[in-house]
C-alpha cells in the first residue's frame, strides 16, 4: 500500500482497535478509500470523522458484533458492496482473556476462542470467495505471536491463534492460484486498550503505529507472515525451540 494506496479500497473488521485505528490512519493520509466495521457505533462514527480529516478519498461504516458468526456472511456482502469491491480486508479484532478465569468458566472459554479463532475465520472465509472470483486482493488478518507455542500463561489465547494461523495458511495456498495475498500478521506486546492491564513497558513493547507501518509495507510487498516488531521472529524461533524439558522450567 506504501506510494499505490490513493484510491484503494479497503475494508477495516474491528476499525476501533488500537492496531486499526493506526492502520487506517496511515491509509487516509494515503488517500484510500475506507470502510470501518465495527461494534461501537460512536467510537467507529468518531474514527469516521477523523479520517476524512486525514485525508481519506472516502469513508464509510458498517456496525456489526463479530461474536453473532451466523451475520458475519451478510457483514462481508455489506462490507465488500460499499465500493463495489475492495482491494485490501483488514481483520483486526480479538480479546485477551485471562487464563485462570476461563479455566473455571467454560462459557468464557467458548467465547475466547469463538472472537479470537472461529469468527475472524469465518469472515476471511466469506472475503476468500469474492477475492479469488476478482482475481487479486489481499486478505489480512491480526493473530499473534502467542500462537506459535501453547504457554501455561495464556494457552488458551495462544491456541485460537495457532489455530488462525493454520486456518491463514491453508487458505494461502488455496488463493495463491487466484493472485490473492493472505497475510498472517503476528505482533508482540503493544500498547493498546487490550493489553491495558499489563505493565506495557521495557523495550519489547510496541506502539500501535509502529504495528501499522510494518503492517502497510508487509501488504504493499505482497509479504505472507509478518512478525512485528520483527525482532519477535527470532525471539520465537528461540522458544519453538527450546527443548520441552528446558521449556517446561520457564514461567512463560
Amino acid at each position: 500500500m506504501t506510494g499505490a494506496a490513493a484510491g484503494q479500497r479497503v475494508a477495516i473488521f474491528g476499525a476501533t482497535s488500537g492496531i486499526a485505528i493506526a492502520t487506517a490512519r496511515r491509509l487516509a493520509d494515503q488517500r484510500a478509500r475506507i470502510v470501518l466495521i465495527g461494534r461501537d457505533r460512536e467510537a467507529t462514527e468518531a474514527l469516521t470523522g477523523d479520517l476524512r480529516v486525514r485525508g481519506a478519498a472516502a469513508v464509510q461504516s458498517l456496525e456489526a458484533d463479530f461474536t453473532q458468526v451466523e451475520t458475519l456472511q451478510d457483514i462481508v456482502a455489506r462490507a465488500w458492496g460499499v465500493f463495489s469491491g475492495l482491494d485490501v480486508a483488514l481483520i483486526a479484532y480479538g480479546s485477551l482473556p485471562d487464563q485462570q478465569q476461563v479455566d473455571a468458566d467454560a462459557t468464557l472459554l467458548a467465547s475466547a476462542i469463538c472472537l479470537n479463532f472461529t469468527s475472524p475465520a469465518f469472515v476471511a472465509q466469506h472475503l476468500a470467495a469474492r477475492f479469488e472470483a476478482a482475481g487479486s486482493g489481499t486478505i489480512a488478518v491480526i493473530t499473534s505471536v502467542a500462537g506459535d507455542r501453547g504457554r501455561k500463561s495464556n494457552y488458551l489465547y495462544g491456541a485460537a491463534k495457532g489455530g488462525l494461523q493454520r486456518f491463514l495458511q491453508g487458505l494461502r495456498h488455496r488463493l495463491h492460484a487466484a493472485g490473492v495475498q493472505v497475510l498472517d500478521i503476528r505482533p508482540g506486546f503493544v500498547r493498546t486498550r487490550m493489553t491495558a492491564h499489563l505493565a506495557q513497558t521495557g523495550p519489547l513493547w510496541a506502539t500501535p503505529d509502529h504495528v501499522a507501518a510494518d503492517i502497510v509495507r508487509a501488504v504493499a510487498r505482497r509479504r505472507a507472515v509478518l512478525y512485528t516488531p520483527g525482532f519477535w521472529r527470532i525471539i520465537m524461533a528461540i522458544v519453538r525451540a527450546l527443548p520441552r524439558p528446558i521449556f517446561h522450567r520457564t514461567s512463560l
